[in-house]
């Protein structure tokens, strides 16, 4: 489509992830925000106020679906929601960018991939909203980590933090039967999704422990888990940290490649020295526009939805058993 004829999309959700999507809509010539939902009708009135002032706030979700001017939606709504939902939007034939998890069962994100891969012979677009795999620094990270040129991974140690648990009180991030799995399984999520993208290891077991430091969800997770042929890794998930940081660092046989606070390193014989990101850099809504109007690669597919479920549920049931489980 050119921006003559911009992509009619839906807001399905109009909490903060809806109106961070929502912007990247409303600064692209390519889209156009035609209707926007969610159960909290004066969320979707600000979100329509100060991003689409002439889109339609639908008064139930079966009005979005009963539309016939929309050619994609962005599903920014509670994880058990997701599964229905991508089904119907790429039944009614739309393209669908669906926030992460992508569903709570085994079952339903197998369904849900086999419907994106009909979807796609289809021409319709499927994406995910891992929004790490559009970073250039986990872009090139990525790169130089597969390269080979620094040998074999030999271990991972990654340590995550945020201020999440003060965010969650009185939502559904807080409701285990919304959010099983709490900070591992929402914000988390993001993470584990990035071991794969990058290092492209399958995991092979894990032992993990979990609190939730008051908690109605886990906030607070400790794993380790070897992945691939002997490949340690080590994950902190501190979802009740004073500030948002990450340090993520790739062990290889010749080099270390880190990434700390958004700034790229390569360490070498106890050297350490910067390292330019140089792969492109984008966010989900401008990379899914990409890939429906020119029909570009798309980085985020659901299929990597199920290493990521597969591994969440590993980490769960060995910090509620205390034990050690195969992946």
């Amino acid at each position: 489509m050119s921006t003559t004829n911009p992509v009619h999309f839906a807001i399905v959700g109009c909490g903060r992830m809806g109106r961070h999507h929502g912007q990247f809509l409303s600064q692209d010539a390519r889209a156009r925000i035609a209707a926007v939902f969610d159960p909290d009708g004066s969320a979707a009135d600000r979100l329509c106020s100060e991003l689409a002032p002439n889109a339609t706030v639908c008064a139930t979700l079966e009005e979005v679906w009963q539309r016939n001017d929309i050619h994609a939606v962005i599903l920014c709504t509670p994880t058990p929601e997701h599964y229905h939902q991508a089904r119907t939007a790429l039944e009614r034939g739309w393209h669908v960018l669906c926030e992460k998890p992508l569903a709570t069962t085994a079952e339903e994100i197998r369904s849900v991939i086999a419907l994106g891969r009909e979807a796609r012979e289809r021409g319709q677009q499927f994406s995910v909203g891992y929004q790490r795999r559009h970073w250039s620094t986990f872009r090139t990270l990525r790169r130089e980590v597969q390269s080979g040129r620094f040998g074999p991974v030999r271990s991972i140690g990654v340590h995550c933090m945020e201020r999440w648990q003060a965010t969650i009180a009185g939502t559904w991030r807080d409701d285990p039967a919304q959010n099983p799995g709490g900070y591992l399984g929402d914000a988390g999520s993001h993470k584990l999704d990035i071991l794969f993208y990058v290092a492209n290891l399958p995991p092979r077991d894990v032992f993990a422990r979990s609190w939730k430091r008051g908690s109605r969800v886990e906030i607070v997770t400790s794993v380790s888990a070897v992945f691939g042929d002997d490949v340690p890794v080590t994950i902190d998930f501190i979802g009740d940290a004073q500030h948002l940081g990450e340090d993520w660092h790739f062990h290889c046989a010749d080099a270390d490649l880190i990434l700390r606070q958004n700034q790229l390193w390569i360490a070498r014989a106890n050297t350490l020295e910067p390292l330019d990101a140089t792969e492109p850099h984008s966010e989900p809504v401008p990379s899914f526009l990409e890939t429906i109007c020119t029909g570009a690669p798309e980085l985020a597919p659901p299929e990597c939805a199920w290493p990521v479920f597969q591994l969440t549920q590993a980490i769960l049931e060995s910090s509620r058993s205390a034990t050690i489980v195969n992946v």
